[in-house]
């Protein structure tokens, strides 16, 4: 309690979740700019190749799958080359893990702002997520040199590539809400996360086409909401197959259901951040 004018003010702890103050959003909307800078900055910092890791990382992984999957193990690729067919999702893939790797850590990275300063939570696991699409971009641009490498003309499906990065984006942010306000009460979620984004991989067709398997149990892969946006993805990109618009709204869907209960869960838990953190 504190005394104002000459009247008591009682400040109480609220109850049930914090409603969104989307004016406090866009009022602050400078501040999830120099959040997003800070998390380009803080991953590259004191790196010798710095932002080229962007391109680096989902290109050793192309070389490893390509040796490994599509000469040794002969996995299919829907007529398309190897390389090009697994670049293709591996490039909106590293986004993913990337994103979601450094949204889920950054209320505890960001411990030192949280419990000294008021600002709206929300936008550092965003911040997080933002960041990483620079350098889906920069890998974006290597994809360009393959196709006219392996002979692939731009298709029409391009058009559409925007709204399946921004249902990679939004699967990230909604995921990252959930496990960054769950790592700050259990720190045993940064142990989960590498492990989970493991599994993950190889649950998702990143590496493999979705027709590799049986027609009857492909309904699981449809469970996963990033299994619709990798297929679409590639699709986008290469044209080789038209886009599966079933698949893709049945994933959009489930990441706005994520998203939606992540947002809850997250301003349910606001109120204990800066006490447990």
């Amino acid at each position: 309690m504190r005394e104002n004018d000459g009247k008591s003010i009682i400040i109480r702890r609220s109850r049930g979740w914090i409603p969104i103050n989307w004016r406090d959003l866009y009022e602050y909307r400078e501040l999830l700019y120099f959040l997003t800078w800070r998390d380009l900055k803080v991953k590259y910092k004191q790196t010798l190749l710095g932002a080229a890791w962007a391109v680096l990382q989902p290109l050793f992984m192309m070389f490893m799958f390509t040796i490994f999957f599509g000469r040794m193990a002969k996995v299919p690729s829907d007529g398309v080359p190897y390389p090009i067919f697994s670049y293709s999702g591996l490039i909106l893939w590293t986004y993913f893990a990337g994103a979601l790797s450094m949204s889920s850590n950054s209320l505890v990275g960001g411990s030192h702002l949280i419990s000294k300063i008021y600002f709206p939570r929300l936008l550092m696991p965003t911040a997080s997520t933002l960041a990483g699409l620079v350098d889906y971009l920069i890998a974006l641009g290597v994809m360009v040199f393959l196709m006219i490498w392996y002979h692939f003309p731009p298709s029409p499906g391009l058009l559409v590539l925007p709204l399946v990065v921004f249902c990679g984006f939004l699967a990230a942010t909604g995921v990252g809400l959930w496990l960054s306000a769950m790592n700050v009460e259990y720190r045993d979620i940064r142990f989960v996360i590498p492990f989970l984004i493991q599994l993950w991989l190889f649950a998702t067709p990143v590496i493999y086409p979705v027709t590799m398997l049986p027609e009857k149990y492909r309904w699981l892969l449809a469970l996963n909401p990033m299994s619709g946006v990798i297929e679409a993805h590639r699709a986008c990109i290469l044209g080789h197959k038209p886009i599966d618009w079933i698949s893709l709204e049945i994933s959009f869907a489930i990441i706005l259901l994520i998203f939606i209960t992540g947002l809850y869960y997250f301003k349910r838990m606001e109120k204990t951040f800066a006490d447990v953190i």
